[in-house]
């Protein structure tokens, strides 16, 4: 598949939304939105991501249908990395084509990125592309209502 990143479009958030409210994808991302099925705190999230100075946010689109984005944000020196594929394409490459491309958008290093610790499609896609481990740390996922162990990583060159 011919994996692409561009700039969000408002004809993107729907689908985002759906996305983001699969109850499969959300458990495995963890770290969620509060309340994924609250369209206003959806909306006021999306609106922040897309005019936030310092964040670059994509919609990633396989063979020109979109199925997912990326995004990078955060304070320089902090600058995280984040990203969401539909379940649909899981195990395809997308996910790691896509953050491949977004990084070379992005010329800042360090970059940074997190996972739960039990999502290993997540970190192994993050060590394709040069990250690498470097602390463990507990945090809140709003996803599974619950305090859970996760990965901190590092990409330190381009």
């Amino acid at each position: 598949m011919d994996v692409s990143l561009r700039e969000v479009h408002d004809s993107d958030l729907p689908v985002f939304f759906r996305q983001m409210n699969d109850p499969e994808s959300a458990h495995m991302a963890a770290f969620t939105l509060k309340d994924p099925g609250d369209m206003d705190r959806f909306q006021a999230h999306w609106t922040k991501m897309r005019t936030a100075p310092g964040t670059d946010v994509r919609t990633v689109l396989a063979d020109g249908d979109v199925v997912g984005n990326a995004a990078v944000y955060g304070a320089p020196g902090e600058r995280e990395v984040t990203y969401w594929i539909d379940r649909a394409y899981w195990g395809r490459g997308l996910a790691t084509a896509a953050l491949r491309e977004l990084i070379a958008l992005i010329p800042e290093r360090p970059l940074h990125a997190r996972a739960a610790a039990d999502n290993a499609g997540s970190i192994r896609v993050l060590e394709k592309c040069g990250f690498r481990v470097t602390a463990t740390d507990r945090g809140y996922a709003a996803a599974r209502g619950a305090e859970i162990d996760e990965v901190v990583l590092v990409l330190d060159r381009a």
